[in-house]
């Protein structure tokens, strides 16, 4: 997204209303979002976005009355182009899992820093997925419980929610450093704990990482968990 595309349409849930305050704010404050309706609660949701019609909803988990991860299937109902990001305190692995069955894009913790947050709705705006790095081992164990069915499996659910990763594909020859690497990104380490861990620099870290991603054909950090914990790395 260049400073000559459109502004990114979005949506803000959340039933606190200083949080949401201060969330438009921070979107009011980069020049690549803008923020064309709010609520607090999933029915008002469901109207707006059928009104405004946003490319992201930026959702809590907890709403009065309701979940937000039993909210996602109604909102993309009636906003069927939009792409779901939660954004939650909850920590819980059945929550990340719900969410992403019904849709969702994309699960953040409120503790994330808010560069982070900008740089997740980009990506859920560019086709992928986001998620926490904290809630990153727990992806991983919902998907092997549900027994490695995708977890985005509602109708017209986006394709990019889904943690694919290819099956077939003979593990690539990859680096003892790259394992342990691989090792860390299981586990749902940052790149800052990581090279913490390794004593190496979070630069170094990155461009690991890059190798790492382009020698699987995976595209999200996301993948790399799955993929490293269905083959024992």
């Amino acid at each position: 997204m260049n400073s000559e595309s459109p502004k990114a349409r979005v949506l803000v849930v959340d039933d606190h209303s200083l949080f949401r305050r201060g969330l438009i704010a921070l979107l009011a404050g980069d020049g690549r979002f803008e923020v064309v309706a709010e609520a607090g609660d999933a029915a008002e949701a469901q109207r707006r976005a059928a009104e405004c019609q946003p490319d992201v909803i930026l959702l809590d988990q907890h709403l009065p009355g309701v979940l937000g991860a039993d909210a996602v299937a109604g909102l993309l109902e009636v906003a069927p182009a939009a792409r779901v990001l939660m954004l939650t305190v909850s920590e819980d692995e059945a929550d990340l899992a719900q969410a992403l069955r019904q849709g969702a894009c994309g699960y953040l913790l409120k503790t994330t820093d808010s560069d982070v947050l900008i740089q997740s709705l980009l990506q859920v705006l560019s086709g992928q997925s986001a998620v926490s790095p904290e809630m990153t081992s727990k992806l991983v164990s919902a998907f092997q419980n549900l027994g490695r069915q995708p977890l985005a499996a509602a109708a017209g659910a986006p394709a990019a929610a889904e943690p694919v990763v290819p099956e077939a594909q003979a593990v690539p020859a990859v680096s003892p450093r790259e394992q342990e690497i691989l090792a860390h990104i299981a586990k749902g380490a940052s790149n800052k704990e990581i090279a913490r861990a390794l004593g190496i620099a979070e630069t170094t870290v990155k461009i690991h990482v890059q190798h790492i991603l382009r020698k699987l054909g995976l595209s999200s950090r996301v993948q790399v968990a799955v993929f490293a914990s269905q083959r024992g790395l």
